[in-house]
């Protein structure tokens, strides 16, 4: 009996580590911290990070804050809020200098660059519908950040790059790119909503998942779109296929995650780059 109880203790543990898995930390502009803000035996504190809740997961016995860091973020100390109850006290954090490296990319479509005023009253009206993805907040229990890569290829654009298209200077990217062939099935990384799809200017065919807690990822430039807003998927479901649409030079893509609506490194969140290779 004794050995029984050891072992099922064992297999609780081992579940609770899986369940508990956090992203990889990174004290970087579009990094991730993760900051111990309360023993679990108290209830869950709210946590904010300029104004933005922020996602609280059980792991190690204690709260912990998982905080995405803006690209923009000034380096030196920031700080979240911390509440427990009618309790508020502030937790430091310190970020450091990364010097992202500068891509240069040639698009034969000149409007992808400089776009006309029908393309910029469309750009804008875009602009709304996709804030509303990236800043959906689902409260849940259970955050799903074991992710899986969703498509096997090469990695052909990293996160954070600073972009020159045809020799103007573009916003940093906010995501990683992954080449495959045009139809590639794309799958889920963890399960979530869908919490968002279209076609948009820049990123062509595009799905948003809600992972809960302000935890969504992000699927540009499909050729087709397998999913619907409000459908709730599972892990390794197909949301969509590879494709070219949008703002490219070819089929690709591009995969990023917005934690707190802030676009942050995507490898965080996923098992090493080995596993991406076909």
């Amino acid at each position: 009996m004794k050995s029984r109880a050891w072992l099922f203790s064992f297999l609780l543990l081992i579940c609770s580590n899986v369940l508990a898995k956090l992203p990889e930390q990174s004290a970087v502009p579009g990094g991730v911290m993760i900051l111990p803000v309360g023993n679990i035996q108290q209830a869950k504190p709210d946590v904010r990070f300029e104004g933005k809740p922020v996602m609280v997961v059980k792991a190690d016995g204690l709260w912990q804050a998982i905080v995405g860091v803006p690209l923009s973020a000034k380096l030196g100390t920031l700080r979240i809020v911390v509440e427990h109850g009618e309790e508020k006290s502030t937790q430091l954090f310190t970020i450091k200098d990364k010097q992202y490296p500068t891509q240069y990319i040639t698009v034969k479509d000149e409007r992808k660059v400089n776009p006309n005023s029908l393309d910029m009253k469309r750009i804008n009206q875009e602009s709304s519908r996709i804030q509303e993805a990236l800043t959906a907040w689902t409260e849940t229990n259970n955050e799903p950040v074991n992710f899986v890569w969703p498509i096997k290829g090469r990695v052909s654009g990293l996160f954070g790059r600073r972009r020159v298209f045809n020799g103007e200077p573009r916003k940093p990217h906010s995501g990683m790119d992954i080449a495959a062939k045009t139809g590639t099935p794309i799958h889920a990384p963890a399960a979530g909503i869908i919490r968002g799809t279209g076609d948009y200017f820049f990123n062509g065919n595009t799905v948003f998942i809600d992972h809960g807690q302000g935890l969504i990822t992000m699927f540009c430039h499909l050729s087709r779109i397998d999913v619907k807003d409000g459908q709730t998927v599972k892990q390794g479901d197909i949301i969509g296929a590879v494709g070219a649409t949008g703002r490219v030079t070819g089929p690709h893509l591009h995969l990023g995650v917005s934690l707190n609506d802030e676009r942050v490194e995507p490898r965080l969140f996923f098992p090493p780059e080995s596993e991406l290779k076909n």
